[in-house]
């Protein structure tokens, strides 16, 4: 209208700037964007303003942002990698707001999250050329996955030219050392599996729980397996379900029901198999009822070793579970008497140590805990690989002390 009124003016040769700028403040607008208003009604014979262009999102892009979970920044950024002229991200942000406020509706995050897993694992079955079960069946496929830390096929745990066990941190030039400790853990673990029982281990943190298991099971019978399954962080029985399935290096993809995983993991468990759960006092009572499940079951040959300080309290809590434990073994202390003997065998560092200052370090700091020892051998070897003319003494070792132990 106010266009229109400024060209009749303009016809009747009444136009003057006077006009425009009354024009503009009715319009709110500056000066210049109503002289360019007539500039256009001029040239193009156009009195009504430019329709802006709407952003219009396809099927296509509708889809990549379903996947990528509404993330509208993701969509942004999956269209400036396509090429090609993008909108802003404010822009993009309109558009879907607009067509969500018209009814458009986004699929459910956590189906679509699914969906994209399970397309992830076909394509990474495709890319290794894995045989399906149709293909050979499932222990053919087992025996051509990737290399895995549980003695899967060898029944045997890998051992290093130091002597380490795979899974084990050590200081460079350390090896383990098979203390009394590890004999009967070795025993109790043995036992269990002539019986295919179950076994608690036990013990504060830092004794070697975890080290003496896997000296244990280096070497087993022929026909047995070893398979640790990891505990979840705040675990749950579906969590449990899954680490266990994962664990045994099942053929295909997760099955979505419980009934259909626990068929499938039950009949793996059918021959002879070392089943280690470490960190087992992180486990809730369901979890740990699940895991008796498992052995219970009359198809499963298994010997469960539950490994973990305070892995006797959890079992505590389902005395169902407890009162099948055949071994109770504590992982204890180093004694004084084989301190000298254990950690001069552990790196040869220490044997340049006289026995005396040995038991004072252990009674000082270390307190008979392997974990301690294995820490300050490292900052030992660090310490003299940067100080020049160091030498151990006991001034030395004060310091390093402070290096290792918890401020009070």
């Amino acid at each position: 209208m106010l266009v229109a009124r400024l060209l009749e003016l303009e016809a009747a040769g009444a136009l003057t700037t006077a006009h425009v700028r009354a024009g503009a403040h009715v319009g709110g607008v500056n000066v210049r964007t109503v002289w360019r208003w007539l500039d256009a009604a001029r040239t193009e014979g156009r009195v009504e303003r430019r329709p802006r262009a709407r952003l219009e999102l396809s099927d296509q892009m509708w889809e990549v942002l379903a996947q990528a979970g509404g993330n509208v920044a993701a969509l942004h950024r999956h269209m400036k990698a396509a090429g090609g002229e993008a909108p802003s991200l404010a822009s993009l942000h309109r558009a879907v707001r607009r067509d969500l406020q018209a009814g458009r509706v986004l699929p459910d995050r956590a189906v679509v999250r699914r969906e994209r897993d399970e397309q992830q694992t076909r394509q990474a079955l495709a890319d290794l050329a894995l045989a399906g079960p149709s293909e050979g069946g499932a222990a053919r496929v087992a025996a051509r996955r990737l290399p895995r830390l549980g003695p899967e096929a060898t029944g045997s745990l890998p051992v290093g030219e130091s002597g380490a066990l795979a899974g084990v941190a050590l200081p460079a030039g350390a090896q383990l050392v098979r203390t009394s400790s590890v004999r009967a853990v070795a025993e109790a673990v043995g036992q269990a599996m002539a019986v295919q029982g179950a076994v608690c281990l036990f013990g504060d943190p830092g004794r070697g729980k975890t080290a003496a298991v896997r000296m244990a099971l280096s070497e087993v019978p022929p026909g047995w397996k070893v398979t640790w399954v990891p505990v979840p962080v705040r675990p749950s029985v579906a969590g449990m379900r899954r680490a266990v399935f994962d664990a045994l290096a099942l053929a295909g993809r997760f099955p979505h029901t419980s009934a259909l995983a626990d068929a499938v993991v039950t009949g793996a468990l059918g021959e002879a198999r070392v089943l280690v759960v470490d960190e087992a006092q992180r486990l809730p009572v369901p979890c740990l009822e699940y895991l008796q499940s498992l052995w219970d079951h009359p198809g499963t040959r298994i010997t469960l070793v539950l490994c973990g300080a305070g892995s006797e309290r959890a079992l505590s809590r389902l005395p169902q579970l407890a009162s099948r434990i055949g071994a109770w073994q504590e992982v204890p202390r180093l004694t004084g008497a084989e301190v000298a003997t254990v950690v001069t065998g552990f790196h040869p560092l220490w044997r340049t140590v006289p026995a005396p200052d040995l038991t004072w370090i252990d009674r000082s700091c270390a307190h008979g805990t392997f974990r301690t020892w294995a820490a300050l051998t490292a900052h030992l070897q660090n310490a003299l690989l940067t100080t020049a003319d160091a030498s151990i003494d006991r001034a030395l070792l004060r310091r390093l002390f402070q290096r290792v132990a918890p401020p009070l």
